[in-house]
């Protein structure tokens, strides 16, 4: 209830939320990279790596080497290895692919083939790029 000046409060995640959204009637053919969170409806080709949020609604369709993201949740289908700190398969989620993950959850009617694979932790590589430091010596500058 009381507490000093000096302590400071609790570290929280930030809340996982919707960024953008592929639309249902739109095919993408690429690669999906950063941070947020994404929801696909649509027809999706390539590679995800999403430090955050990904769901592939009722009407998305994924098809990809490898969907790397921290949560995954699938209403629709993927077709593609999983690999993510948690993943939620809802009853009218289909998944063609091996899957790695922290946490997994399916609801009845759910459907995976494929082999699931439960860690501790999983790297999934997604770090993002530091900026580079500026690095300016002396004699560029002009000064002895």
């Amino acid at each position: 209830m009381f507490r000093k000046a000096s302590e400071s409060p609790a570290v929280t995640q930030p809340v996982e939320r919707i960024t953008s959204v592929l639309g249902p009637g739109i095919n993408w053919n690429g690669n999906l990279r950063g941070s947020g969170g994404v929801r696909i409806e649509g027809a999706f080709e390539g590679e995800i790596a999403v430090r955050g949020l990904v769901v592939i609604g009722e009407t998305g369709r994924v098809t990809c080497e490898t969907l790397r993201a921290n949560t995954v949740v699938v209403a629709g289908i993927v077709r593609g290895k999983i690999m993510a700190e948690k993943l939620e398969i809802r009853s009218t989620g289909r998944v063609w692919g091996d899957v790695v993950a922290v946490a997994f959850a399916t609801e009845e009617g759910a459907f995976l083939r494929g082999q699931v694979t439960m860690e501790e932790t999983v790297d999934l590589g997604l770090e993002l790029p530091k900026p580079a430091a500026e690095e300016v010596s002396i004699e560029e500058k002009g000064q002895p």
